[in-house]
């Protein structure tokens, strides 16, 4: 079972992490894409990561901009779940690049 990131743990995540920040009990990204079909071609394969880590993000989709949250609700906060989903987004976001 996941358990919350300690102040300390999660300071040495964020340090990981330089495109995310905690906020609301949660790691946060916005990023704006070129376009609105690039935008959701990366929500869907998010969501492809997400169903098959079993651990999804919250995703706001205003036309090409994306927010993504992620938490562990049940814990209300952030565990290593978060991080590891928060890295394996910064990888689809990077493989645009």
């Amino acid at each position: 079972m996941a358990e919350l990131l300690t102040d300390d743990q999660l300071n040495a995540e964020l340090a990981k992490l330089p495109e995310w920040s905690a906020q609301d009990a949660a790691l946060v990204r916005t990023v704006e894409l070129a376009s609105f079909t690039q935008a959701i071609q990366v929500v869907n394969r998010v969501a492809e990561i997400a169903e098959n880590d079993d651990h999804h993000p919250d995703i706001d989709i205003r036309w090409r901009t994306l927010t993504f949250r992620c938490s562990t609700h049940y814990l209300g906060g952030i565990t290593a779940l978060d991080v590891s989903l928060a890295e394996e987004i910064d990888g689809v976001l990077d493989a645009l690049s």
